[in-house]
């Protein structure tokens, strides 16, 4: 984040943290706070029994200057070994979008994002294909086609690489991209990047969700937004919905039923992520309204 990006005076800013959980956390950053200034506006915190660790977001609002309120915290931070960020609220999050061929994901994000209601900023859309470049063309945003085959998909996450860095990106969002992310890159994007599942996970993996689903019957069909990990669909699940359906259903209005579903639950894995809402705990997630 670049001093020139934070805000001055009268600013909101948003706390997160986790740590072992122990007596005192809240005393202590709370304490911290007022100390620097600050007027607590919303704080939310949960103690995971299983884990031990413990969990909490803070908005604040002060007119103490960003430099000066990390600093106000950092002892607090170093005495509780903390894993903690403090964002300005509103601040748009850097985003790469990455899509295949299907466009359902990819124009809600993108028809957000202009409206106002998703705070990120897209500098840039990837995809294997060339189907959606008219899309990011009508909503006036760069479309880097990086084909991936066998023999080349090393050079081609390489190249991804390069765009994250050219583009100071903070978050990757697969909105349907259909290729399967190396160990190596999946490692490094642990918690940066999201991903959107055509089924309600962990049921109906692999090709054809819908059409297993329809096979077997269903009355329910859903989709889960997760955090990207090397184990293939099995990240932290960050969001999830389901909808009914009945034996009237075609497999095909349950595909078109599923991409109204999908869009929505990604939509939200995002927006939730880009608030700082999220937080790691192991294998699972920590999501605060």
């Amino acid at each position: 984040m670049s001093e020139a990006s934070l805000p001055s005076t009268d600013s909101t800013y948003n706390l997160t943290l986790s740590c072992e959980d122990r007596p005192g956390i809240v005393y202590a950053v709370t304490g911290a706070l007022v100390e620097a200034g600050c007027n607590i506006v919303d704080s939310q915190q949960y103690g995971n029994p299983n884990s031990g660790r413990f969990f909490m977001r803070v908005a604040v609002t002060t007119g103490t200057s960003y430099t000066d309120l990390h600093r106000a915290l950092q002892p607090v931070a170093e005495t509780f070994t903390m894993q903690w960020s403090l964002n300005p609220q509103g601040a748009k999050l850097r985003t790469l979008l990455m899509a295949s061929k299907s466009a359902h994901c990819l124009n809600s994000l993108l028809f957000q994002q202009r409206s106002g209601t998703l705070p990120i900023d897209v500098p840039v859309i990837v995809s294997n294909h060339t189907d959606l470049a008219d899309m990011a063309e009508f909503y006036g945003i760069e479309f880097r086609h990086i084909p991936v085959t066998p023999d080349t998909k090393a050079e081609a996450e390489q190249a991804l690489r390069d765009l994250m860095a050219e583009c100071d990106i903070e978050l990757v969002v697969l909105a349907r991209y259909m290729q399967i992310l190396s160990n190596e890159l999946c490692t490094d994007l642990q918690g940066k990047a999201i991903n959107i599942h055509h089924s309600f996970l962990p049921s109906f993996k692999g090709a054809r969700p819908y059409h297993q689903a329809h096979d077997r019957g269903v009355k329910l069909i859903g989709a889960t937004a997760h955090y990207v990990t090397p184990d293939l669909d099995e990240g932290p699940i960050i969001e999830q919905e389901v909808i009914r359906v009945d034996h009237a259903k075609s497999a095909e209005q349950f595909v078109a039923m599923g991409r109204d579903v999908e869009a929505r639950t990604l939509a939200t894995a995002v927006q939730w992520h880009a608030e700082h809402r999220v937080l790691l705990d192991g294998h699972r997630t920590v999501v605060f309204n």
